[in-house]
């Protein structure tokens, strides 16, 4: 039931985000569903207080899931990961 839920999800998303979802799995195809999610929340401007609710879980895990995040789109630490998924613009076709 939650993929299913996660499924709809990701396909509304890409749709109303200008395939924001599927660009980023293009692009770094090392990211997990989880990353995939945590992407899609702070693209909402989602705190990790608010995405630790969302996925049961601490803010302390939601912040740990950040960092691992940050590593594997090989942001450099002045790079501001909320500033990067907001301004990763669709890929033109």
């Amino acid at each position: 039931k939650l993929d299913n839920d996660w499924e709809q999800f990701s396909i509304h998303f890409d749709h109303v985000h200008a395939n924001f979802l599927s660009n980023l799995k293009e692009k770094y195809p090392n990211l997990s569903p989880s990353d995939l999610k945590l992407c899609a929340y702070l693209k909402l401007n989602l705190s990790s207080k608010e995405i630790a609710q969302l996925l049961n879980i601490t803010s302390r895990a939601v912040e740990v899931s950040r960092y691992r995040l940050r590593k594997k789109l090989n942001l450099k630490p002045e790079v501001n990961l909320f500033d990067f998924l907001l301004n990763s613009s669709p890929k033109t076709s």
